[in-house]
């Protein structure tokens, strides 16, 4: 938090069981029955997540890197520049959106996922980062061993992950991304509440024609062993350039359940519900 204010505090909004770590988000569709939006690389947009904001999104994904003792948002360590920090960026303007709307990024108790993906040392980086989330815990879903404290944003580490590390806190202010060898692990959903992977590592469907029938039964089935284990499901490298081949594939992961779409064009999801110019 800012040293300059006050903490900002509310009354948690409720705890969740592990069962119910979907509902972090998960379910809130941009609009209609679209899964809501992730803003893929979110910090290279021209204003940093306040365009996903204006696009409604649930989710924005921000890179990271350590050095000396501060989080630089970055993709590459070539691309640091002084003021760009995890906190200037996101965390300080959470806040200050947060509190302007009574306790939510929209006003209407959704909460927003801040996947945070570690490109510097695991360990090292997230201590770091660790120490920071503890700053702003007021408006953060608190994990616990297997309950979860649901906060007005949810962040999750991505990239470089300490997993042994984050696995041994008995409270942490941050989740894991999981990968699809996680799931049916036993894993918490308290630790994994979020399964992500590459589109391309398995399925060969690349949005042309219709999708095989083997590969979207093996899509059904993950998202339901994901639901039932109150995990939510997002993948990346899906096609993303306008056309049939996006709208296919988008039209398919809405269709199985998947709780996010991964995009780096915010406009999107929007043009998909209404293609109307």
């Amino acid at each position: 938090m800012p040293t300059a204010e006050k903490p900002f505090m509310w009354s948690w909004p409720r705890i969740l069981p592990p069962a119910a770590a979907i509902a972090l988000g998960a379910s809130q569709a941009l609009a209609g029955d679209l899964p809501a939006g992730h803003a893929h690389n979110d910090f290279l947009h021209s204003r940093p997540l306040f365009d996903a904001l204006s696009h409604r999104f649930s989710s924005v994904e921000v890179d990271i890197h350590l050095r000396d003792g501060r989080l630089f948002v970055a993709h590459d360590a070539r691309d640091i520049v002084p003021d760009r920090t995890l906190q200037s960026l996101y965390l300080d303007p959470l806040v200050t959106r947060i509190r302007e709307n009574g306790g939510s990024v929209y006003g209407d108790g959704r909460p927003l996922t801040l996947l945070i993906d570690i490109k510097t040392d695991a360990e090292d980086t997230y201590q770091v980062l660790d120490e920071i989330l503890q700053r702003f815990r007021n408006i953060l879903t608190v994990f616990g061993a297997r309950e979860i404290r649901e906060g007005a944003v949810v962040a999750i580490v991505s990239g470089k992950r300490a997993r042994r590390l984050m696995e041994a806190q008995e409270v942490r202010y941050a989740a894991l991304d999981g990968r699809l060898t996680d799931l049916g692990s036993g894993a918490p959903a308290a630790l994994i509440p979020l399964i992500s992977d590459r589109w391309t590592t398995h399925f060969t469907w690349r949005g042309d024609g219709t999708m095989p029938p083997a590969e979207r039964a093996k899509l059904d089935r993950i998202v339901a062993e994901a639901h039932a284990a109150g995990q939510r499901v997002r993948f990346w490298a899906t096609p993303d350039e306008p056309g049939q081949r996006r709208t296919a594939i988008w039209r398919v992961l809405r269709e199985a359940g998947v709780d996010f779409i991964n995009t780096d064009d915010l406009a999107g999801p929007a043009a998909f519900l209404d293609p109307t110019p």
